[in-house]
């Protein structure tokens, strides 16, 4: 009985850190605008469409839409490709109107992502928040 209620125990302290791992869902956006820095406010969705992430920004009104890969620290080394509910870091290329871009994010252990971005033609790289909603 003894052991039971430890392994029980466990299970719930070890469910909701695998539960976090997951990119997927609503969030708040935080971030600053890599040409003048700038800071924005707005939302990201991610979805698991099969094997990818589909991303979508709203910031100010205007819509960016990405496709991510996954990737995941297995203990050794850094696994990267198909989307999965284990994944801790996606990495999206992105169209926004008339731009394109490229981001990387990680999970934290508070439960947010941060993340790095940048667009095609520029020359400086800025950061983003994702805050689950």
């Amino acid at each position: 009985m003894y052991i039971r209620t430890i392994i029980s125990a466990c299970t719930l302290l070890i469910l909701p850190g695998i539960a976090l791992a997951d990119p997927t869902g609503t969030f708040k956006v935080v971030g600053k605008n890599a040409d003048d820095g700038s800071t924005y406010t707005g939302t990201v969705k991610i979805n698991r469409t099969g094997a990818t992430y589909k991303v979508v920004w709203n910031i100010g009104g205007t819509e960016s839409v990405g496709t991510g890969l996954g990737s995941r620290f297995d203990g050794h080394d850094i696994e990267s490709g198909h989307a999965t509910a284990d994944d801790t870091g996606i990495s999206v290329g992105y169209v926004s109107k008339d731009s394109y871009g490229i981001a990387v994010y990680y999970e934290q252990s508070n439960g947010n992502w941060e993340g790095v971005w940048s667009y095609g033609g520029s020359k400086g790289v800025t950061n983003e928040t994702w805050i689950p909603e």
